[in-house]
This record gives structure tokens, sequence and C-alpha cells, in this order.
């Protein structure tokens, strides 16, 4: 009897040793998995602003747009859940870096001064430049027509420095609509502006009167909009871009930039 206890028990050792393994194994591997960068393992959390039609903006009270179809697309790719944490401009940066969310998708450009601190997921819309001007209007053509002429342009913005770095004279204005309303007026010469603004405008407004042309990117590097990471977080970053690789694969990018901007601006 006491043999066999002896080999019983060296038996029961064995075991639980391979279990105790295996569940030192698998926490092993599971430190070194992208969902241990992530607030919540099975949540992707995700910071936008939801203020920003059609990127992310509110519809009878539900969040919804471009981004945010985008966002549960690339959380299903990932088997996560996406939560959505509505935060005002000046909040969100800084709480990526303090770890409120996973990813900041807010229609946000890669800069110089971003890459510094943050890292960008592969882009997944490629913002050209639209020049409008007077529909009768036959001087300006191109960026390098603008030269010396009056343009609308919304202090601060890209638009303002390229209009800037091109010679054009600024005349300041808050609001896209209004910069519009300024070259209909004959007050501006014309005003440069993101294609995905110009197609959100037209949707629902007239721009009778006017004329534009979207800048190739022979005159103009089209701005890339991406998903931005913070840079402790490089293994959620890999899947997100295989995700968005994917989904521009299978046709899903095209098809919510259709259904949001009216064509396809996810591709170079």
């Amino acid at each position: 009897m006491k043999g066999i206890r002896s080999v019983l028990l060296s038996l029961a050792t064995v075991a639980l040793v391979v279990v105790l393994a295996a569940c030192g194994s698998s926490n092993s591997s599971s430190k070194n998995t992208y969902q241990s960068e992530l607030q919540n393992s099975k949540q992707l959390t995700v910071g936008l602003e939801g203020t920003y039609p059609p990127f992310s903006y509110r519809q009878n009270g539900k969040l919804t747009g471009f981004e945010v179809d985008l966002g549960r697309a690339v959380a299903k790719k990932l088997n996560l859940k996406a939560n959505f944490v509505p935060t005002k401009w000046d909040g969100l940066v800084t709480g990526l870096g303090s770890g409120k969310f996973d990813v900041i998708i807010n229609n946000l450009t890669q800069t110089p001064e971003r890459r510094k601190q943050y890292a960008f997921s592969t882009p997944y819309v490629f913002s050209k430049y639209a020049l409008i001007t007077w529909s009768s209007d036959n001087n300006i053509k191109s960026l390098k027509d603008i030269k010396g002429k009056k343009f609308a342009e919304g202090t601060g913005t890209d638009n303002e420095v390229i209009a800037k770095q091109n010679g054009a004279t600024i005349l300041p204005s808050g609001q896209f609509s209004t910069s519009l309303y300024l070259v209909k007026q004959g007050r501006a010469d014309g005003t440069l502006n993101a294609e995905p603004a110009l197609l959100t405008y037209k949707k629902d407004n007239s721009i009778k009167g006017l004329k534009y042309r979207i800048l190739p990117s022979s005159e103009q590097k089209p701005a890339e909009i991406s998903a931005m990471f913070n840079k402790k977080s490089p293994k959620l970053r890999a899947k997100f871009n295989t995700a968005i690789n994917d989904l521009r694969k299978d046709g899903t990018l095209k098809k919510l930039s259709v259904k949001y901007f009216g064509q396809d601006i996810t591709t170079n």
C-alpha cells in the first residue's frame, strides 16, 4: 500500500508541476501579446471628439460616423469590443499619454512634431486639398497661380500654411462655410481646404457659383490621416495596422468612405 501511495503521490506531483508550468507559460505568453498593452484585455478603448461629421458625431443621440464604424471594424478584427470615449480636443492627447485610451481615432494627421512623442498607424484616409474659386475665374488653376491672391483661410490651419507658402495673402476666416461665403461674395479670390471637408459640405449645401479642383500629389502631398498610439504600445499598433490592411483588401475601407464621403478617399 505504501508503494502504491508513493507512486500515486509522485504522479500527482508531476501532474501539478506540468499544470503550473503550463500556467506559467500561458501567463508569460499573454504578457507578450497586444492584449497586455490594452487598458481592458477585452476592449479597444478609443478616444475621439465625436463632434466632427462625418468622421465622428452624434445622430439622434447615438455616436456614429466614418471613424466610429472604422473603430468597430478594427476591434472586430482583433476579437475585441470597441469602447468609445468622447473627449474634448485638449484632453485627447493627454488622455492617451496617461493611459486613458488605447488609441485616438480622430481625423489626426501625421506631423513631425507628433511623431516625436507618439506612434501612428498606417494611414486610412489620404486627405488631398481642394482649390476653390469663383466659377467664372479662369486665372487660378493650380497652386502656382495663387501668388498675390487673397485667400480666406482659418488661422493656424494647414490650409493657411500652404496658402502662405505659395504666396497668397490671407483673409482670416473662422469656418469653412464662411470661407466659401467670402469667395462667393468676391471678397476673397479663393480658399484651400481638405477634400473631406468639401465633400461633407457638398452633401447638404449648395456650392453654386463656385468651382473646385482637387490638387494632385504632384502639387501638394496629401495629409495622411492615421490613428495615434502611445509609443509603449508597439504590439497593439502592429495588430491595428494588420487590421487596417485587411479592411482595405476586403473593400470595407472603401465602402465606409463612400457611405460617409460619397467617394473613396482611402487611397493615395
